[in-house]
């Protein structure tokens, strides 16, 4: 049984609150109606003995037996911003402050696959992340730092594959063996599609590259996660807790079946996907929704994909509290909605987690900053008692409740996207914008009219506020990240680099593994943007539908 309310429960709440009529005061903030205490009857249909144990399926209590007893989660704050040289020094500074894990970020540029002199990289060279347009780059950005003993995730999709590899190829300049590799790339294009807009090619030939990813990493990289299937940007879009489990597995399943169509067995590959999710303000719901998204996960695995391998059935994730919730107004009192939003994804289980700092809503986040937000996850590690039980909320009669009801639901949205045709038909509709935008609409209607109350913008205002010290970008970033760029082209083999982008095409064209050839481009020094230029030639660039 999932533990959703039977039918005593909602006749006892209605007798409960008959003096209190429900409204969206008493809801959560997927719209699941609460009632003001629970008892044993409103997880009737609950069999206790279903829920497992923590570190056996179906992984409700989380994926592994000891959780935070054995391991703290892996403190990865997510940083990158103008050049290597000047991300590399604030990743210095976060290992030495005590982070266990690196997070980039990248411009936009890199994102979309355009080099730093592109036109359209014009004005955003380094402002959302570092830029990275080569190798050189890439041995700068990692510059002092052993990448077997540290593990590093990359916030990167369209071209997660390309930049995966100049990862390889560092590591390799290192004397690293490949296979020591940890980390993830995000890798998750279709929810560009949905929620984030930074695709280059359709939906197929992205797909096509991803399975690539995943045969490659199997034998070249194989410690390393493959793909991080992100609900997360579908949250900051406005998506439900129910809508971001939904919508995130229809994804998932939508990869599973891409890889199997190309060959590879389910054992082999599922190992290595990962998952992002967000933590909102909304701790118990939050706490509900992981709890609910791995039972779900881990019996699609099973039942849909004939998955035997425990690994395979486990939904790892990795955590960001929600940038979303984040206001300009007062800011300061994010670091309050930050500390409650590690809460719920410590207490939910992440695996790794980055906390947002308090400035982000006006600017990239200043190094005090930074180090405030690692001090909050560090504060919750250490001086709580968090870390002592696995899955502390767990036999919560509301926590049940509200774990078994978000399943339900957001199984039933997985077939609602099963009967469209899969993530990718479903897409083509717009049906996951639409669903999304709908939510978001309803939530800023609600705030607008202070039906929910945001501290410091629509209640408990105040007349005058301090700026906090920012983090600037100084505009000259672009120019020398140019001025690098065309040295690397000027010393490399020229001739060399066309073959082994004309080598690339041929893949492209054709059935190859499309990561070994673009690694020796990468090698000879071919630009990212030159190699997505030439995908972009074979595949074309994808253009959403008319009136979506």
């Amino acid at each position: 049984m999932t533990g959703r309310v039977g039918e005593r429960g909602l006749a006892a709440r209605t007798e409960r609150e008959v003096d209190q009529p429900m409204d969206s005061q008493h809801e959560t903030a997927s719209g699941f109606a609460t009632a003001p205490t629970y008892r044993p009857d409103d997880v009737a249909e609950l069999d206790y003995a279903d829920l497992g144990d923590p570190g056996s399926f179906p992984y409700t209590r989380g994926v592994y037996e000891t959780m935070y007893r054995g391991r703290h989660w892996t403190m990865r704050q997510y940083a990158g911003f103008a050049s290597a040289a000047e991300s590399n020094a604030r990743y210095r500074y976060l290992l030495d402050q005590g982070q266990t894990g690196l997070s980039v970020a990248f411009d936009l540029p890199t994102q979309m696959g355009y080099d730093s002199d592109h036109a359209l990289a014009s004005g955003e060279v380094g402002k959302v992340g570092v830029a990275i347009d080569s190798l050189a780059d890439m041995r700068a950005l990692f510059d002092g730092i052993p990448l077997d003993e540290v593990s590093t995730s990359m916030t990167i999709n369209a071209p997660a594959s390309i930049l995966l590899l100049l990862y390889q190829l560092v590591a390799e300049e290192q004397g690293v063996d490949p296979a020591k590799l940890r980390g993830t790339i995000q890798n998750d294009v279709l929810k560009e599609y949905i929620a984030r807009g930074t695709y280059i090619f359709p939906p197929q030939p992205s797909l096509r590259i991803i399975t690539d990813t995943f045969a490659y990493c199997n034998t070249e990289l194989p410690a390393f996660n493959t793909i991080s299937i992100s609900g997360y940007h579908m949250a900051e879009a406005g998506a439900t807790a129910v809508q971001e489990v939904g919508f995130t597995l229809a994804n998932a399943v939508a990869y599973v079946e891409a890889a199997v169509a190309a060959g590879l067995e389910v054992d082999e590959f599922a190992p290595r996907l990962s998952f992002f999710f967000v933590a909102r303000s909304t701790l118990l719901e939050e706490v509900a929704k992981f709890r609910a998204a791995r039972r779900l996960w881990a019996r699609l695995m099973r039942d849909r994909f004939g998955a035997r391998s425990p690994k395979s059935q486990m939904l790892r994730v990795h955590t960001q509290t929600a940038g979303v919730q984040l206001t300009a107004q007062q800011a300061e009192v994010n670091l309050v909605r930050v500390t409650i939003q590690v809460l719920a994804a410590t207490l939910g289980g992440t695996q790794s987690l980055h906390a947002n700092a308090f400035d982000e809503a006006l600017a990239l986040p200043s190094e005090t900053a930074a180090r405030l937000a690692l001090r909050t996850q560090q504060v919750v590690a250490h001086e709580t008692d968090v870390p002592l039980v696995a899955d502390p909320l767990g036999g919560s009669w509301f926590i049940e409740s509200l774990t078994g009801q978000i399943e339900q639901e957001a199984e039933a949205l997985l077939d609602r996207v099963d009967g469209l045709g899969g993530a990718v038909a479903a897409i083509d509709h717009g049906f996951q914008k639409q669903q999304i935008e709908l939510s978001a609409y309803d939530h800023m209607r609600r705030v607008e009219r202070a039906e929910r109350i945001v501290v410091g913008v629509n209640r408990f205002t105040i007349d005058e506020e301090v700026e906090p010290e920012l983090q600037r970008v100084d505009d000259a970033v672009r120019t020398e990240q140019v001025n690098r760029l065309e040295r690397v082209r000027a010393e490399r083999d020229a001739a060399a680099v066309a073959s082994a982008l004309e080598a690339v095409a041929t893949a492209a064209r054709g059935d190859d593994n499309l990561l070994v050839s673009m690694r020796e481009a990468l090698r000879a020094m071919a630009t990212v943007g030159e190699v997505c230029d030439v995908l972009r030639g074979v595949f074309g660039s994808y253009r959403p539908p008319s009136g979506v």
